[in-house]
């Protein structure tokens, strides 16, 4: 399964928000080896939260590197593998913000970067699988934690 939302999503328990959900719409992403999906219908109660416009974004992106690595051969007298690649994904959020009254909007984001050692993703997938369900895991249940940081500055 590659990275297609379902629609709606039922977003994580953030304080100040209850009971978040989020209806996507394909969108075009920036580059061809990306997919973007817009929000268009939000629901719930996010009261002063707005849907993706151009000038106020909402959206969510995932790239895959425009060159897929793959392991290069083992040195046939040593057997040592030289110089590993790493193949690396980026997943985005951005949200248009208002940085305070009558200030035009901002873009808020948010960049989860992935990186994956060439080979791992066949001869250990599911290390790979156990962290990102670890790292997606503790995002999710860390989601109002998180934000009470972002907004307080306090870790």
């Amino acid at each position: 399964m590659s990275f297609a939302p379902s629609s709606p999503v039922t977003g994580s328990s953030v304080t100040g928000l209850a009971a978040p959900t989020y209806t996507f719409t394909t969108d075009v992403a920036p580059t061809v080896n990306g997919k973007q999906f817009a929000v268009t219908t939000l629901g719930g109660t996010q009261t002063g939260v707005a849907t993706h416009a151009v000038s106020n974004p909402f959206s969510v992106t995932f790239f895959r590197p425009a060159n897929l690595r793959v392991l290069p051969p083992q040195n046939p007298v040593t057997g040592v593998v030289k110089n590993i690649p790493m193949n690396t994904y980026k997943f985005i959020t951005r949200k248009g913000v208002s940085p305070g009254a009558n200030l035009p909007q901002m873009v808020a984001r948010i960049t989860t970067i992935i990186e994956v050692p060439a080979g791992a993703d066949t001869a250990d997938a599911v290390s790979l699988a156990a962290m990102l369900s670890a790292h997606f895991g503790v995002g999710n249940a860390q989601a109002s934690g998180i934000y009470a940081t972002v907004t307080s500055g306090i870790i």
